[in-house]
């Protein structure tokens, strides 16, 4: 399987937040990867993809499937993130009242993306993030 997409996330768009992961989980599914591998590549995408909406002005969603493995690259513009490793402790959360209305702002999405990862880099300045995931089908 080879395929490659990107998916434009636009900042508090809640309503429309979790399509990149949606459509990606679809795509693997009828590619025939395993349940287990979807699991791993929906969480990870999904979180990731609302940290975007919620902690973002908008961004982007990236990826490329080949026969061993998913990459996804999710780049957004400002404020980033001010200290990476405080982000990646459980229950830190920077999300506004709007988000924590809809029942996002645990804490957990880091985390969340880089246990679902086989490799997880992330870099952030006052300009934007960018999260670069793998996650390997064997």
């Amino acid at each position: 399987m080879q395929a490659t997409g990107k998916f434009v996330i636009e900042s508090m768009d809640l309503d429309n937040a979790g399509n990149a992961s949606s459509t990606i989980k679809k795509m693997l599914t009828e590619a025939g990867v395993s349940k287990s591998i979807i699991k791993r590549v929906s969480i990870a995408i999904y979180e990731a993809e609302i940290n975007v909406v919620i902690h973002s002005y908008g961004g982007t969603c990236t990826y490329y499937i080949d026969d061993e493995k998913i990459r996804v690259v999710f780049e957004d513009t400002g404020p980033g993130i001010e200290d990476i490793e405080q982000a990646l402790e459980p229950g830190f959360s920077t999300a506004n009242n709007q988000a924590i209305t809809y029942g996002f702002g645990a804490g957990m999405g880091l985390m969340n993306i880089k246990n679902a990862s086989d490799e997880f880099d992330i870099t952030s300045s006052h300009l934007g993030t960018t999260l670069d995931i793998k996650i390997y089908f064997n």
